[in-house]
């Protein structure tokens, strides 16, 4: 069964590359405007995610945006043929614009790592891909649940010239000392770990959500530059920004440094707040403090 979906999947994949940009990414809304009507688990969680973070809008108001974000999820679907397939000239020229790299070129000209915080907004792959051209970067890769993928996904991370280590106790050494060494590291700031031990419940939007030390770790240990980054959806492409992080996300309090972190995250959703990730369930907390906000769904 999954060696069908894998190869399913690698279709959809050659398919929509294909296809031009646009009518690739109106395939992806367009399967989304089949689906919303069934209320799956997706629209269920993106709904509750979006009441949650979103409480001073209006109910029309919410909803709006959940169809809008769900849009976006389509469209993200369907532009990774382009991303993951197409010929390297051909992705760099679907960065349309890019702001901020010079606070990563110049930490790279002053032997400073660089620790490249992305979250799940706009097309995080192109962040990655980006940053592959800005320096020497090493970043964390877990393969897919469907193992067939895994060749494909390597191949596109690292055409850009970026390298990738397993997320294992050797693969973080190795980042460990890259980063320490001068050179770069993409970091998904707001993916909750499975174990326990690995966060802590930080607000996020104003609730509580069970946040990931990691980077946060990683930023006091090497003395890297901390850099948000994210590449928003725009016509015909792709628009990067880089911002640097708060000053407290050094802080050697780690819920100081994670609350500064998940304000940061949510400069990013401000640029585009359809754009972010919102089917993922981020408001779980660990341990459990009463009942989940997804219990019911």
């Amino acid at each position: 069964m999954d060696s069908f979906k894998a190869a399913l999947i690698k279709l959809l994949l050659h398919s929509c590359a294909l296809l031009p940009l646009s009518w690739a990414r109106a395939l992806g809304r367009g399967a989304v405007r089949l689906y919303w009507p069934f209320g799956g688990r997706s629209r269920k969680v993106t709904e509750r995610n979006i009441q949650l973070a979103f409480a001073h809008l209006e109910p029309a108001q919410q909803q709006a945006l959940a169809r809008r974000s769900l849009g976006a999820t389509g469209e993200l679907a369907a532009e990774m043929g382009h991303v993951w397939l197409r010929p390297w000239d051909y992705v760099q020229g679907l960065v349309k614009s890019v702001e901020g790299a010079e606070l990563i070129t110049a930490a790279q000209a002053e032997g400073r790592g660089v620790i490249v915080l992305a979250p799940h907004i706009g097309n995080w792959e192109i962040v990655g891909l980006h940053l592959g051209i800005l320096g020497n970067t090493v970043s964390l890769y877990e393969p897919p649940k469907l193992q067939a993928l895994g060749p494909l996904i390597e191949r596109a991370r690292q055409r850009s010239g970026a390298t990738l280590v397993p997320t294992d106790s050797r693969g973080l050494v190795r980042l460990l000392r890259s980063v320490k060494g001068g050179d770069i590291s993409g970091i998904l700031p707001d993916q909750a770990p499975g174990d326990v031990n690995s966060g802590e419940n930080v607000p996020f939007m104003d609730v509580p959500c069970f946040t990931p030390t990691l980077a946060s770790n990683m930023i006091r240990r090497t003395g890297a530059l901390a850099v948000f980054g994210m590449a928003e959806r725009v016509s015909a492409g792709f628009a990067v920004r880089y911002f640097p992080a708060e000053d407290a996300i050094y802080d050697e309090d780690v819920l100081v440094s994670l609350a500064a972190m998940n304000r940061g995250v949510e400069q990013c959703v401000a640029h585009c707040p359809e754009q972010y990730q919102w089917e993922y369930k981020r408001f779980r907390v660990r341990p459990k403090q009463g009942p989940g906000v997804y219990d019911d769904l």
